[in-house]
């Protein structure tokens, strides 16, 4: 039997009324597998926890195929937890192992058939012999799967159960899991830091920061349509490229967006999405653009809904069947300072709890909304003009990065044309939340 999870504004404090999760509400329907991602510190584990009651619940409502559940015993939950460290039994062989669980619930029963029908299911029949200390890391995390698998739970909660293992065994053992946890129907709960992981194996990604719930989705959706800048940030490789500007709309005059020396004028009759950009009339914004979403311009026309822009060629990423240019186009970085923000060492710890109760406030603030996440400390006088070389005694390290095909011959130095997809354009206020596309507007994944 497979299970609903509900999770109803939960929230979780240490001594000192330290939060580390605030006011978390998450559905997750019988088979689903979601995923919770975000930097690490950011509560996912801990909500991890609070599903499998390995930890309390300080405030709200955790409900089990809709019965409330806060008070059940982990055993009481029927689920199966599979850790970072594997935590096997070191005296116990692969069948020890797998089959401990099934000892402890059934003294009486033989687990033999239940613990080789999973030795089969994860290709590890011929290791069932074997200690752990003679397993490779990947053999290990098959072993403790199987010592999951086995006991038929309602859910799997898998607590970055690769994080442990090289690049190239991450990669084969996140397509077993999908393909696993697919067929065997059971909702899960999948906690990660790499963002590759979420977008390839969740049918959901909950994307979390500083205990708070960011945003929900399809991991098409939450690529198309970041809620704010710190999911922008978050999502995607390259990285998306996050630049100041700032909003300029004159009467009678078009719509543009000035990037430094450059500036962007958006097409006019205004689009839906750009509509929404007269509120930020002078004042600086934030503007996305992942990669794809700039080209070098080859000797044909501009497309419809492209605008130019130029840019120096400052480094060269070749990836074999791409290569990732990196550019100034004098533009000023947007900065998201905390998207790595490593676990808070004991004495951040010790110095966060003897810390003000405003202070804390404050930090907290700043993952309930999307912001403080951009530092805009430069002054904009730049009008609208034509887009202008960058002056190389200016030069900032590259703030662009363009997605491009090893046909082109670029080198250091270059001065390159570049068009800008405006389809593909992200504007995030000061704040960091997405303005343009308009908030409400839904991802059409058919575009």
């Amino acid at each position: 039997m497979t299970r609903a999870i509900s999770l109803h504004h939960v929230s979780k404090a240490y001594t000192r009324g330290i939060r580390v999760v605030e006011g978390l509400s998450l559905d997750i329907t019988p088979g689903e597998f979601l995923v919770l991602l975000g930097p690490s510190g950011c509560g996912k584990s801990t909500v991890l926890r609070m599903i499998a009651g390995l930890e309390e619940i300080t405030e709200g409502e955790l409900l089990l195929d809709g019965e409330y559940a806060n008070d059940l015993s982990p055993s009481e939950r029927e689920m199966a937890m599979v850790f970072q460290n594997f935590a096997l039994y070191p005296n116990m062989t692969t069948r020890g192992n797998i089959g401990f669980p099934l000892r402890i619930e059934s003294p009486g029963d033989d687990p033999g058939p239940r613990v080789d029908a999973t030795a089969r299911m994860l290709g590890i029949e011929d290791l069932l012999d074997r200690y752990p200390r003679q397993l490779s890391g990947g053999e290990r995390q098959r072993v403790a799967m199987g010592r999951a698998i086995v006991r038929e739970p309602s859910a799997f909660l898998m607590d970055e159960p690769l994080s442990n293992l090289d690049a190239k065994l991450r990669n084969h053992l996140r397509a077993e899991i999908s393909t696993l946890t697919r067929k065997l129907g059971v909702t899960t709960v999948y906690v990660t830091h790499d963002q590759a992981e979420a977008m390839s194996l969740g049918d959901r990604v909950a994307v979390m920061r500083g205990g708070v719930l960011q945003q929900v989705g399809t991991p098409r959706s939450v690529y198309a349509l970041p809620r704010n800048v710190f999911v922008a940030a978050f999502i995607g490789t390259p990285r998306i490229n996050l630049l100041r500007g700032m909003v300029r709309a004159p009467l009678g005059g078009a719509m543009s967006i000035s990037l430094g020396r450059q500036y962007m004028r958006l097409p006019e009759p205004l689009s839906l999405d750009h509509q929404m950009l007269r509120v930020q009339q002078g004042r600086e914004v934030i503007v996305g653009l992942r990669s794809e979403a700039v080209r070098i311009a080859r000797p044909a026309a501009a497309r419809p809904g492209e605008v130019p822009i130029t840019g120096l060629v400052e480094h060269l990423e070749f990836q074999g069947h791409e290569v990732l240019v990196h550019f100034n186009t004098g533009s000023q970085p947007a900065v998201v300072p905390d998207l790595e923000a490593p676990y808070p060492t004991r004495t951040v710890r010790r110095r966060r709890r003897e810390g003000s109760v405003l202070n804390r406030i404050r930090e907290r603030a700043g993952a309930l909304r999307a912001g403080p996440v951009v530092v805009l400390d430069h002054p904009h006088g730049v009008e609208p003009g034509l887009p202008a070389p960058v002056v190389e005694e200016s030069r900032l390290p590259g703030d662009l990065v363009v997605r491009t095909t090893p046909d082109f011959e670029l080198r250091q130095g270059m001065q390159v044309p570049l068009l800008v997809d405006l389809a593909h354009l992200f504007v995030f206020d000061q704040h960091g939340d997405r303005v343009s596309p308009a908030p409400d507007r839904r991802p059409d994944l058919n575009e």
